[in-house]
């Protein structure tokens, strides 16, 4: 669940009335003619993504090319981010998930709820077509903590889901996972069809979730899953303390 047209929504400033001139030399708090006090200034509201880190910085915390084994090679048709701006969230969780969604690289999506910006790209081996695959989102306030939340939920509501390829069932597995940034949830996809499986790791960090998913190995991904996410939340970190 992309936005292919990222915005920043417009924030209007609440700007103090002109005093008349007559009454610009009168301190703060004194009385108006009509013998009233004078009202304070109004302040600006609070910029709801400060702090936030924009697509074009969560680019910067993606793990290099460097970072892939030969023969894997970037996908430019899933390299994409949010920019310089920020997009406007969406927090309105899928009463029921849908489960098919865990099959695909951005499947942090299957929670129906966005963030303020967002970075990803997609590797495949030239040579054995696997896939690994690395996104990072960045939600306002808590929300963040509710995906991961979300997550656990969807593995309940999707014990098992069709392969639209194989048209085989896909067992699916969850764990929460210590060690990885504040809190990481782990989901494991297995079907007696395929070679191999597939490991999904999502980790918070802050208002930060990043998210991976791996067919790389002959252990359903994991160890590669693993290690990426690992790298890209210690990226991320990096990324907050030089903004």
């Amino acid at each position: 669940m992309r936005h292919p047209s990222p915005y920043r929504p417009a924030r209007t400033l609440l700007a103090a009335a002109v005093l008349p001139l007559a009454l610009a030399a009168c301190s703060a708090g004194t009385s108006d003619t009509s013998g009233r006090p004078s009202a304070a200034p109004t302040k600006a509201a609070k910029d709801p993504d400060a702090g936030l880190l924009t697509g074009a910085q969560l680019k910067k915390a993606l793990a290099p090319a460097s970072f892939f084994a030969s023969g894997f090679a970037v996908d430019p048709d899933g390299a994409r981010d949010s920019g310089a701006t920020y997009t406007a969230p969406s927090a309105s969780a899928v009463p029921k998930p849908d489960c098919s969604l865990l099959g695909g690289t951005s499947w942090i999506s299957v929670t129906g709820v966005s963030g303020v910006s967002f970075a990803q790209n997609d590797y495949v081996s030239r040579t054995t077509s696997q896939d690994i695959a690395q996104e990072i989102d960045t939600f306002r306030g808590t929300t963040a903590a509710e995906v991961l939340k979300d997550l656990e939920k969807t593995v309940t509501a999707c014990a098992a889901f069709t392969d639209s390829q194989t048209h085989s069932q896909v067992k699916v597995t969850g764990a929460a996972t210590p060690g990885l940034g504040d809190t990481a949830y782990t989901i494991t996809l297995t079907d007696s069809a395929w070679q191999n499986g597939t490991t999904l790791i999502a980790v918070r960090s802050g208002t930060d979730v990043v998210s991976v998913f791996s067919t790389d190995g002959h252990d359903n991904g994991a160890a590669t899953a693993g290690k990426l996410a690992a790298r890209i939340v210690t990226s991320v970190r990096g990324e907050h303390q030089r903004a």
